[in-house]
């Protein structure tokens, strides 16, 4: 471990390893951090601020950096970029929570680190950046795209503030949009200090506009090897949730794929629903037919979200694997994904879904925005305490949302792209029932859905809802038929707050 010491992220005060100070030909910090790269690649870096020396908590340092594709920081007291990079960026990376290790590649040069060797594979691109705050996260936010598992750790301090400076200043926040994001974004953002921030910024945005992007630019990260040094004491057992609704036949090919595994699940936990109160079950399970216990609950009560609630709460395995019914799968996924999970180190695995004919996007293993509630393989003690939120039922957003709940409660995700799971899409059956709704009645529809708006308000900060929003006028004006801009935004405006309107009428309600 070598120790890089800095004052206010511009001078170089010193840099040690086994306590012994090394000699660097670099004067600046930017260059010290490189030549360490250099010189020392199996070594993990950590960078600090000097007043942070004694607030480091050097026990937690194997927890944190467990395999070599970590980068980590903790912002103490300060942090590069604020809150209003949630104008152009909707994932759940950018709204940290500081009380758990959270899923970011936002980096503060407060304290942090990253193994030389994973440091080296952004030289070439990022080399002639000066900025040490600026260099960080360009590292972290090209790197966790890439395969970099980025993360904010308090376990890194022993204490820190409850709130934090902000050291970016404007026109480095348009320049970083203007490099790491689709140039579209860079308008979205000059629009919204226009009209919410009352600023602006026409110089930065024509300035922001001529940077080098590195956009999506793709680096090789597969040399460096992924293995955790967690423990791994738990036994490999493992339960199926699938909640099941007019698919009998696709629910039997499910179990089929399930009855071949090379590891077999300890219970099968099917919650078979019917609307019509008068339907009996299709299903008949003798135990003799199968090498697991199948526990078969049968209800009237229709919703995925309770489904899969009910079935979490008989889960008694280590693992759990939650399960569409229309899906088809190897016989060794269930043997493969939890063996991963392992080497990775993570509690939640997504695996790679996709439909007939359909072509894989991401071809490496990554943290992950997203949630699959039919396509997920998770350690049974992350969810203990965690819900389908059933202000969801019947709409959209419940299995984005559980992901949200997982990160905020310090749980990583992660996508898988090898093991791959084929999704038939089965026409019959399924979750998504178009009820209607009181508020469809009406001439004027809310937008978004209040149950999307429902998600919004309890998933993303407030600057992420104000880009969030006018995204989705830009794009919808092509969709709809009002041609007069004027017309159209007073019309967005009433359909906006009839969403948030509903949403705050109905808030104690379980279902939207």
């Amino acid at each position: 471990m070598i120790f890089l010491v800095h004052n206010q992220a511009k001078t170089l005060v010193f840099c040690k390893k086994e306590g012994k100070e090394l000699s660097l030909k670099a004067g600046t910090i930017t260059d010290a951090f490189w030549e360490l790269a250099e010189l020392c690649p199996e070594e993990l870096i950590i960078w600090m601020e000097e007043g942070q020396q004694s607030n480091f908590n050097k026990d937690s340092v194997a927890k944190i950096f467990h395999h070599d594709r970590i980068m980590a920081s903790f912002a103490v007291e300060t942090r590069f970029l604020d809150d209003r990079i949630g104008y152009v960026d909707e994932l759940p990376f950018v709204n940290v929570k500081r009380n758990v290790q959270y899923p970011t590649w936002l980096m503060s040069a407060d304290l942090g680190g990253i193994k030389g060797k994973a440091l080296l594979k952004f030289q070439s691109s990022f080399q002639q950046i000066t900025d040490f705050q600026y260099l960080l996260n360009a590292i972290a936010k090209i790197g966790q795209q890439n395969g970099l598992f980025c993360y904010s750790a308090p376990g890194l301090v022993y204490k820190f503030s409850d709130k934090i400076q902000y050291t970016a200043s404007n026109k480095r926040l348009f320049q970083f949009v203007a490099q790491f994001y689709k140039k579209p974004r860079l308008a979205v953002l000059g629009w919204c200090f226009k009209k919410y921030e009352k600023e602006s910024y026409t110089y930065s945005l024509i300035t922001g506009s001529l940077k080098k992007s590195f956009f999506q630019q793709e680096l090789d990260l597969s040399d460096i090897e992924i293995k955790s040094s967690k423990t791994q004491d738990l036994e490999d057992t493992i339960d199926v949730v699938i909640p099941t609704i007019g698919r009998p036949e696709h629910l039997l090919n499910v179990l089929e794929d399930l009855k071949q595994q090379t590891l077999l699940p300890k219970n099968v936990i099917i919650v078979e629903q019917k609307v019509d109160p008068k339907e009996k079950s299709d299903f008949s399970f003798n135990s003799e037919d199968w090498p697991f216990e199948i526990q078969h609950i049968f209800t009237h009560k229709t919703g995925a979200c309770k489904s899969r609630n009910l079935a979490l709460s008989m889960v008694s395995s280590n693992w759990v694997f939650l399960a569409d019914d229309d899906i088809r799968f190897n016989n060794d996924l269930l043997e493969n994904a939890v063996a991963e999970s392992k080497v990775l180190g993570v509690e939640v695995l997504n695996l790679n879904c996709l439909q007939k004919g359909e072509r894989k996007i991401y071809d490496v293993i990554k943290q992950w925005g997203a949630f699959g509630s039919g396509t997920s393989f998770l350690r049974t003690t992350c969810i203990k305490n965690l819900k389908f939120d059933e202000n969801f039922e019947f709409g959209y957003g419940e299995d984005i949302d559980f992901g949200c709940q997982l990160r905020n409660s310090g749980t990583d995700i992660i996508y898988h792209p090898t093991f791959e799971i084929l999704h038939l899409k089965a026409p019959m059956g399924g979750f998504r029932q178009q009820l209607k709704n009181d508020w469809e009645q009406g001439d004027l529809q809310p937008k978004p859905s209040p149950t999307f708006m429902s998600y919004l308000k309890k998933n993303y900060n407030d600057f992420q809802i104000l880009g969030y929003k006018t995204v989705l006028w830009l794009k919808f004006y092509k969709q709809q038929e009002v041609r007069n801009p004027f017309v159209y935004i007073s019309e967005m405006k009433k359909r906006w707050n009839l969403s948030e309107n509903i949403v705050s009428k109905i808030s104690g309600n379980n279902v939207l």
